[in-house]
């Protein structure tokens, strides 16, 4: 029995080994790539033949008709802060009502939240498409920032579970004191759900940083100066230009990498806070 259970573990770390090297050979050969000579895809060997750090000049000091990285990321960062902080308060305010308020209708809405918030984004994105063509937000940062927000809300669930192990004691203690419900979410308990309040941010900041789909769909105009990262970067990967960008094409895609990545680490402690804080109840 010792050894079968000896066995089973070498056999489960084994997998997971295998597993672990087919997740990270894509993301070493990009990393490697970036730092490439060559601008094209080399097939003939995983590590470059000559290192340089010239694509990441390029792409941060050299734009041209094609690369034009510092104005993507410029337009990626400000859609992405719009959406981080007006998702984060639509997010603490729907949880707070589920969480703390009791009304008429609650828990048939939750359920109704819940069960919305399980069908695919994609399958409006054509809806979307069209309604925001009518009124003339497409190809327009505004028009994105709209729709990444606008449902952001349904995704309360995670929030409303920490909320829930928030002593409801505090709450009315702060009524007592003449607290109206904003006062009350604002001085109690927003200080207390610090850990849950990183992981909101970081999720809200994740999803319009690294959409490709909704924004290519929506910023079709063709003209590269209103483009996000993800947009410029599938670019490069067009056949006449993938010979000459591709090694910049991963810098590019490094790049894009490094402030989010900066960003959890810093906060690591609290997004794990949170997420298993959320985990808890609800």
């Amino acid at each position: 029995m010792k050894l079968k259970n000896i066995l089973g573990t070498i056999g489960a770390h084994a997998l997971l080994v295998i597993l672990s090297v087919i997740w990270l050979i894509p993301i070493l050969w990009l990393v490697v790539t970036a730092f490439s000579a060559y601008p094209g895809i080399n097939i003939s060997h995983f590590f470059p033949s000559e290192w340089t750090v010239q694509n990441f000049g390029t792409v941060l000091l050299k734009p041209d008709s094609v690369v034009q990285y510092c104005v993507w990321f410029k337009n990626t960062f400000i859609i992405a802060i719009f959406t981080c902080i007006i998702s984060t308060i639509f997010v603490f305010m729907v949880s707070y009502a589920f969480s703390c308020m009791r009304f008429n209708g609650r828990q048939g809405l939750m359920t109704f939240s819940l069960i919305l918030n399980m069908f695919p984004g994609v399958l409006s994105m054509i809806a979307i498409y069209f309604i925001l063509k009518s009124i003339g937000l497409t190809n327009s940062h505004l028009g994105m920032i709209i729709v990444y927000s606008a449902g952001s809300g349904l995704g309360y669930l995670i929030v409303k579970g920490y909320m829930d192990t928030i002593p409801a004691s505090l709450r009315e203690a702060a009524r007592i004191e003449g607290a109206n419900e904003f006062q009350t979410l604002t001085k109690v308990i927003l200080p207390i759900c610090r850990p849950i309040l990183v992981y909101q941010v970081i999720n809200s900041f994740l999803i319009p940083w690294g959409d490709f789909v909704f924004a290519k769909l929506m910023l079709n105009s063709g003209l590269s100066k209103d483009w996000t990262v993800a947009i410029g970067l599938y670019n490069m990967l067009d056949k006449s230009l993938i010979n000459k960008y591709f090694s910049i094409f991963c810098a590019g895609g490094l790049l894009i990498s490094v402030p989010i990545s900066i960003l959890f680490v810093i906060m690591q402690k609290y997004y794990v806070e949170g997420v298993a804080g959320g985990a808890t109840k609800g």
